[in-house]
């Protein structure tokens, strides 16, 4: 008897699970980092595509198992290079989804042919599962435990290599995983697993520029890169994203988001730095001259420095270093500055060092670090915490960032901030002015509830806010605003040709004094959010803006649905950039998911009720198709729910979303797939049991989790970590059995049904992924993971009436047998 080839299926599993988080990070420089949804979406529908074609190919498995699994494990390794490359050259454009007609069906070429490599992998698993009876729970939990190690060897291998040579690694690694399965499957000649061998050699010799990514035109860097003469002189990639450094020769770079238009002085030449094509940030050439820094004082976020003499200032979101400057130019006696990203801080501290004037060193002390962990471990009181304006103006405007997480702009990031302060320090946080307002609504809503939660009687007192042509700042002082304080606002604006929003006791006819719009829209929200009628307000406006919060994190979303029509009919007047972009691609993503699941599942269905073979199924006491069907739907998309919202609920506290998607994902990883294991020696299959103790541990987490964020965040990462994991395990651990403990019982009534329950759970799950992050947009996390408890519960009722494998009917049992590797 051949032995079911688990190491390569754990390298299989390994090597899809890498691929999949290493075309997030591919997606991200070549479009923008909402698509990850998309990957996460069409990953499991490959997975539940394996298990409707294999639903219909069961006799072909049967005899000739060990070629194709070879040729399904071969075939991920060169189709999911050869699918990349044909993929980037798909003429996708997610900014012309509502002008261009063709674009839904790019995105559609796009997702099938990413679609391919994970059916592939999918089907090296449910294949060993329908040939090797008895033997699920080993499978899945080698599965899994694979998963778990390509999650974290991913983010530890793009450390020291390029995605694209990562990319070759994974497509060789499919080929060995082939020539592993040949040989622990017994094959007697030699050369088929030799010959695979050379196979994994190939993505190894081709040239990597053939899988560089093909950033899209229209994004920043892209445009930027026509400018004549401008190059990129530096470059450095990681998990965190790719930084490149642009120099223009020609034509010098010059950034200073709203510069006043009566601005006498211009910045110096800079460089451009960017993020995965975004996020310009400016690295400024400083000879140590301080009036060459004179620009700095003609910006928004400078404002603080004039309430303030010789503050200590923190900066939140340093990048290469201009709100440093701007701080030095006005004579803080210390700079704190906090970065996440290490590349961009090496950058600065080490190549560009002597250009830079040395920021990253005398002049501001460095700290790499997330903001808000940094926050929360630090002791220390500052008289200015400035948070800096990083994001992209173009991708913000388009609503490219409506689906990101953010915890900066949160309601507790706020008052965090403020415990944060010296008495009379001020928190001053800048944000591109997007028309009609949201942004600095939406933020000077949170700032209001911050206060109020923070035991501030009148917030009004406490709030001041500002606008320049392109950007606003806001102004939260740990005290009352004094008549000083707003003489010496009034002045900062007017001698810059700045308006002002909002400032205790203003009029509305101080208002829009210089850049002249319609309506003094801030100054009427600002009014509005600080009255008793501040959510009717919020409900009526035309965009999202309610606080964001840690339970709904997501700053960046403002669309309403009762908005579109009227968006839609401005088509011709310009009105669509108004729309999130981000947010229409992942509705599109979602409805392709759910249809293509429904012809997944309900296709495999009609031909097992209507095939000749299969017709005493239905006739079969021990068995319901329509038990098996709600039980697999319920614990997929239970499982993704959880899985989805648990990491980004531990992004804030591991204060790093990569540590939060390394040890997150592969601690579920690990421990569902010990449970995986461990439910093989379940006699009699308690999952009503197993749904509560799922249920007992996701309640002790959102329980702690909040006393955690509060409590904990200031230990080192290693002890959070360790917490992390510690939490996460008996969570995990639970959830590994459902599906084995379904599926043992499955294969024990009626073992044609296998493939098919197998892709029941993975279309589940497609859809779960995606309607998880919408779900989470308009609810909140916490809503989503009890959904998912909900869901558990469904299934624990649906399996054991109708399940029960010591029902199964004599005739169920010998129409299964020819599954059976010993008959």
């Amino acid at each position: 008897m051949a032995a079911a080839p688990l190491i390569a299926v754990a390298l299989v599993s390994a090597a899809a699970l890498a691929y999949e988080l290493l075309l997030m990070r591919l997606f991200s420089v070549i479009l923008w980092h909402h698509f990850a949804y998309m990957i996460i979406s069409l990953a499991l529908l490959g997975w539940g595509a394996s298990g409707a074609l294999l639903t219909l190919a069961q006799a072909a498995v049967r005899k000739h198992f060990a070629p194709l699994f070879c040729a399904a494990a071969s075939g991920f390794g060169l189709g999911a290079i050869a699918c990349f490359m044909l993929a980037q050259r798909v003429p996708f454009n997610p900014l012309e989804m509502f002008w261009d007609p063709r674009q839904p069906g790019w995105l559609l070429a796009v997702y099938l042919l990413l679609l391919l490599p994970f059916l592939c992998a999918g089907a090296c698993v449910c294949m060993t599962l329908s040939r090797f009876r008895g033997q699920v729970s080993r499978i899945y939990s080698v599965d899994i435990l694979g998963a778990g190690a390509g999650s974290l060897g991913i983010v530890a291998l793009l450390f020291v290599l390029s995605p694209a040579d990562a990319l070759q690694l994974i497509g060789a690694l499919g080929c060995v995983a082939a020539a592993v399965g040949w040989i622990e499957c017994g094959g007697r000649r030699r050369w088929p697993a030799l010959a695979l061998l050379a196979l994994a050699g190939v993505p190894l010799l081709l040239p990597a520029e053939w899988m560089a990514p093909a950033m899209s035109p229209y994004k920043e860097l892209s445009q930027t890169l026509r400018i004549p003469g401008a190059r990129v002189v530096a470059r450095r990639s990681s998990p965190l994203g790719l930084v490149s450094v642009v120099e223009s020769p020609r034509i010098p770079l010059r950034h200073a988001p709203g510069l006043s238009l009566t601005a006498s002085t211009e910045p110096p030449p800079q460089w451009g730095v960017f993020t995965d094509g975004e996020g310009l940030n400016a690295l400024t050439r400083f000879d140590g001259r301080r009036d060459s820094l004179a620009h700095l004082d003609q910006i928004s976020s400078a404002l603080p420095y004039h309430l303030l003499r010789a503050p200590h200032v923190l900066v939140l979101g340093a990048g290469a270093g201009q709100d440093v400057l701007q701080a030095h130019y006005h004579g803080a006696r210390r700079i704190d500055a906090v970065e996440l990203n290490p590349q961009i801080v090496e950058l600065v501290q080490g190549p560009f060092a002597a250009a830079a004037g040395g920021i990253y060193g005398p002049m501001a002390h460095v700290h790499v670090a997330e903001a808000r962990g940094f926050i929360a471990a630090s002791r220390q009181r500052y008289d200015l915490i400035q948070v800096a304006l990083l994001d992209s103006f173009s991708a913000s405007s388009a609503g490219l960032y409506a689906l990101a997480e953010n915890y900066l702009y949160t309601v507790e990031a706020l008052q965090d901030d403020l415990r944060h302060l010296q008495p009379g320090g001020l928190l001053a946080v800048t944000r591109w002015v997007t028309l009609p307002a949201r942004d600095a609504l939406k933020l000077f809503a949170a700032a209001v509830v911050a206060l109020e939660r923070s035991g501030v009687g009148d917030p009004a007192s406490r709030l001041a806010l500002i606008r320049s042509w392109k950007t606003s700042t806001l102004l939260v002082k740990n005290g009352a605003l004094t008549p000083e304080d707003i003489a010496a606002i009034k002045a900062f604006c007017l001698a810059r040709s700045f308006d002002l929003a909002f400032y205790p006791g203003m009029r509305q006819d101080e208002a829009n004094r210089f850049n002249v719009v319609e309506g003094p829209d801030l100054f009427d929200g600002a009014q509005a959010l600080l009255g008793p009628g501040r959510g009717e307000f919020m409900a009526r406006y035309k965009f999202h803006i309610e606080p964001a919060t840690d339970d709904k994190p997501h700053f960046f979303h403002f669309f309403k649905w009762r908005s579109l029509p009227e968006l839609l009919a401005l088509k011709e007047q310009g009105g669509l950039p108004l729309l999130e972009w981000g947010y229409p691609v992942l509705v599109a993503t979602l409805v392709q998911a759910l249809v293509a699941s429904l012809l997944l599942i309900g296709l495999p269905l009609a031909w097992v009720a209507r095939s000749g073979a299969l017709r005493g199924v239905s006739a079969t006491p021990g068995v319901s198709r329509g038990r098996v069907l709600v039980y697999f739907l319920a614990i997929g998309f239970g499982f993704m729910f959880i899985e989805i919202a648990f990491i980004q609920k531990f992004v804030l506290f591991l204060s790093h979303p990569l540590y939060a998607i390394a040890v997150v994902l592969f601690a579920f990883l690990l421990f569902a797939g010990i449970g995986s294991g461990v439910s093989a020696r379940l006699k009699g299959g308690p999952v009503v049991a197993v749904a509560g103790g799922i249920a007992v541990s996701a309640a002790l987490c959102l329980l702690v989790l909040p006393w955690l964020f509060e409590h904990a965040m200031g230990l080192p990462d290693a002890a959070r970590i360790l917490i992390a994991v510690a939490l996460i395990a008996p969570l995990a651990f639970c959830m590994g059995m459902p599906f084995p403990l379904g599926l043992a019982r499955v294969e024990a009534a009626e073992a044609r049904l296998v493939p098919w329950a197998w892709g029941i759970n993975g279309c589940a799950s497609v859809t779960a992924a995606v309607l998880a992050t919408l779900l989470a947009i308009h609810i909140g996390f916490t809503a989503v993971v009890v959904a998912a408890l909900l869901l558990y519960g469904v299934a624990a009722a649906a399996l054991p009436g109708g399940l029960d494998s010591a029902s199964a009917s004599p005739k169920d049992d010998r129409s299964s047998k020819h599954l059976d590797p010993r008959g």
